[in-house]
């Protein structure tokens, strides 16, 4: 079975109403805080510990090159960055499957330069780049301060990830968190991937849409989502309750940890989860990879929300 989270019981939960927020433990003897008020939002600026926002250095993720005709078209679509220019393959001039991505670079004025296939693959760093490459300028980090932000009728649902260091793996969680509608993805700044040529590849364009904060230690982090009121749920195997046991859990402001496949998440991360549930797996097959399990657990969220909202 797929372990992300630690071996934390599910002592946040009171009775079959779910989860009291204002007087739930968080398993380390001290009482959880209410929902904070909003705060109102906001994109620039960074967080200082004490939690005041102070002007930031603009910090990047990376994901200068994009490869992948989904990935390209999506870059364009969003008009997030500037584009400075795309290479397309010589067999492919004219052809109808790229003719939109040609579309939008000409409507964008961004110069296209018709290349031989073997200059585009020395050039690329994925492994099947599709015949198309673009170079645009990088992606801005997220501020975690922003990601936890309670805004009028909507409260965080928030994904991090701990020592997820597969690019493939990490592009699929993006594509998946995106189109549950997850608010933000949290990654470590060390020991871990971030935006990629292969991870902008594997998610198809949710790199374009899905705000990343970058944070020096996840542990910290988690620490301070919870103190804002925000459910910190892990994933692990030897928790007796599922993922269909979230009930209003997922109503409420959340952030679901995954960590990476085999050793699942670290032990400081794993301290940090309020409740733990597992992944019931009814196959001979025991296990899932961590995008899968990312699918999984984000659009059963999106699945209370929807049905709850």
């Amino acid at each position: 079975m797929y372990r992300i989270g630690g071996d934390r019981a599910m002592n946040a939960r009171r009775g079959p109403s779910g989860p009291r927020r204002g007087g739930g433990r968080n398993g380390q003897g001290r009482s959880r805080p209410g929902p904070p008020r909003s705060r109102g939002a906001g994109r620039t600026g960074g967080v200082r510990r004490d939690g005041e926002d102070r002007p930031q250095r603009r910090r990047s993720l990376g994901g200068t090159q994009v490869e992948g005709r989904q990935a390209v078209r999506e870059l364009l679509l969003a008009q997030r960055r500037k584009v400075h220019e795309i290479w397309i393959v010589t067999d492919l001039e004219g052809d109808d499957a790229v003719a939109d991505i040609v579309a939008l670079a000409r409507a964008n004025r961004v110069p296209i330069e018709y290349v031989a296939r073997k200059r585009l693959d020395t050039a690329a760093r994925s492994e099947a780049p599709q015949g198309v490459l673009a170079r645009a300028g990088e992606l801005p980090e997220a501020e975690l301060g922003h990601l936890l932000r309670r805004r009028p009728g909507h409260v965080p649902f928030l994904v991090a990830v701990d020592q997820v260091t597969d690019p493939g793996n990490f592009g699929a969680i993006l594509r998946s968190c995106e189109g549950a509608g997850v608010d933000g993805v949290i990654v470590p700044r060390h020991r871990a991937v971030h935006v990629t040529p292969t991870v902008a590849k594997a998610a198809a364009g949710a790199v374009e849409y899905l705000p990343i904060a970058v944070v020096p230690g996840l542990p910290a982090a988690l620490s301070r989502m919870r103190e804002q009121g925000i459910w910190v749920v892990g994933l692990d195997d030897a928790s007796d309750h599922t993922l269909f046991d979230l009930d209003r859990l997922a109503d409420d402001a959340v952030c679901l940890v995954l960590g990476a496949e085999g050793a699942g998440l670290s032990r400081l991360v794993a301290e940090r989860c309020d409740m733990v549930v597992s992944i019931p797996m009814r196959g001979r097959v025991s296990s899932l990879n961590v995008s899968a399990a990312a699918a999984l657990a984000t659009y059963e969220v999106h699945r209370h929300r929807l049905n709850n909202g």
